[in-house]
Formats: C-alpha cells, sequence, structure tokens
C-alpha cells in the first residue's frame, strides 16, 4: 500500500492561510463604519413639527359618555 506524500502539507496550508487573510483584510477595508456617537451634537437632532406645540387629548371610546 503506497504511503501519503505530506511534504507539501505544509506549503498547501501556508498558502492558503495567507491568501485567507489577505482576502479578508481586502473585505474588511472596503467598510465605511459610521463615526462614533459623541461626536454627533444632540441639539441638532431636534426638528421642529407643527403639533409638539399644541396639546391634543385622544378620547378613548370606552370614556365617551353614553349617549
Amino acid at each position: 500500500m503506497p504511503q501519503l506524500d505530506t511534504s507539501t502539507w505544509f506549503t498547501t496550508i501556508m498558502s492558503m492561510i495567507l491568501t485567507l487573510f489577505i482576502v479578508f483584510q481586502l473585505k474588511i477595508s472596503k467598510h465605511h463604519f459610521p463615526m462614533s456617537p459623541e461626536s454627533k451634537p444632540l441639539s441638532a437632532s431636534k426638528t421642529n413639527i407643527p403639533w409638539e406645540k399644541k396639546w391634543t387629548k385622544i378620547y378613548s371610546p370606552l370614556s365617551l359618555p353614553l349617549q
């Protein structure tokens, strides 16, 4: 029975690991991550909505008087 030749395994495994590392580095470098949240001013995110100034009451059907 012939014996399994393992002389090229080290080269194959090391080149595979190097190739995977390069591919993952290229994939990760193409991502655009958002800036940190503490750099955003909080007051700029507030918008003026007209109905926020008015007080409105929403009546539940069960709280209405009987007719």
